[in-house]
């Protein structure tokens, strides 16, 4: 068997390796000389955010812990590009590596699984809602303070499972990642961005390799799509301005229309009481700068204390 002309790296969940087998089946349709079966292998690669399931990421990182073994492999030249949920991404990538497309985005929204409401109005008084977001608890904790918002990690079939055990009474999910694993039986209870805005680059799919790999970079730039690039580059923008952590709450969505971004962002206090909002648009050309500019406002509108650890 001759060796594979690309080796893509991914962490191991069913979501993850779902969205890798879309990357290859994509670069094997724009490309004929990776159509070959042993033309494309992926490699399994486990993360430390995979790894330690028991506390919350801010306790143990960041969400750089979920890309962290795989860009390593990246620099090693064992892997020649990684497949990344953009949301898992920190705003700094180690140096030598870049973000060579962006897939087309996938609806963004959250949703709401729960036994007894289909909205977050209509859960119960007091009703546990699990979740590993702070962005999504303060935004829960926001519109229903009555409710109880407890800790909640786990792939996506593990969080479906506790919830059907009664662990939890709701918890919210991507749908973009349940649409990728073929979950489309949840659809109707997407909960609208005005109600949960969602993370930075929720629904958007990286692909990352080394900045110099210029074979990589020219299979890769086929899968680019432009307007999503900018939506992402808008949000995480806005996520570096406010030197965003998993520690502090942050929202951000841009949507680009006939050339003019628009973007929405919120920052907030872990248990909602506190919530500030930005919204504006320009040219998506000017997507960065956007963001940045957003990211600037919030920060001032939240003070130098906003952003300090609990202690």
């Amino acid at each position: 068997m001759s060796p594979a002309r690309l080796t893509i790296g991914t962490r191991g969940s069913d979501l993850a390796l779902a969205q890798t087998n879309m990357v290859a089946d994509q670069l094997r349709a724009a490309h004929p000389d990776l159509a070959a079966p042993d033309a494309i292998a992926i490699e399994v690669i486990k993360t430390t955010g995979d790894r330690v399931q028991d506390r919350p990421l801010a306790e143990i990182g960041g969400k750089g812990l979920f890309t962290k073994e795989i860009e390593e492999a990246l620099l090693d030249g064992r892997i020649d590009l990684a497949v990344h949920s953009m949301k898992d991404l920190e705003t700094v990538l180690p140096d030598g590596l870049t973000i060579a497309a962006t897939l087309e985005r996938e609806d963004p929204r959250d949703v709401l699984l729960a036994k007894d409401a289909t909205t977050i109005a209509d859960l119960p008084q007091s009703a546990v809602v699990g979740t590993a977001s702070l962005r999504r608890g303060a935004q829960i904790l926001a519109a229903r303070p009555d409710l109880k918002v407890v800790p909640f990690r786990g792939n996506v079939n593990t969080r479906i499972a506790k919830l059907e055990a009664g662990e939890v009474d709701a918890t919210i999910l991507a749908l973009a990642g349940l649409r990728r694993l073929g979950m489309t039986e949840y659809e109707a209870r997407a909960i609208p961005v005005t109600e949960m805005l969602p993370a930075v680059a929720q629904g958007a799919i990286g692909l990352e390799c080394r900045a110099d790999d210029e074979a990589t970079l020219a299979y890769l730039s086929a899968l680019d799509h432009v307007p999503t690039a900018q939506a992402v580059a808008a949000e995480r923008a806005l996520l570096a301005a406010l030197d965003g952590s998993c520690r502090t709450p942050i929202a951000g969505l841009a949507t680009v229309n006939g050339g003019t971004l628009s973007l929405q962002a919120l920052i907030a206090t872990p248990d909602g009481a506190t919530v500030h909002r930005d919204a504006r648009e320009g040219s998506a050309s000017d997507a960065a700068a956007i963001g940045d500019l957003a990211g600037s406002t919030l920060r001032a509108a939240g003070g130098p204390d906003f952003f300090e650890p609990e202690t």
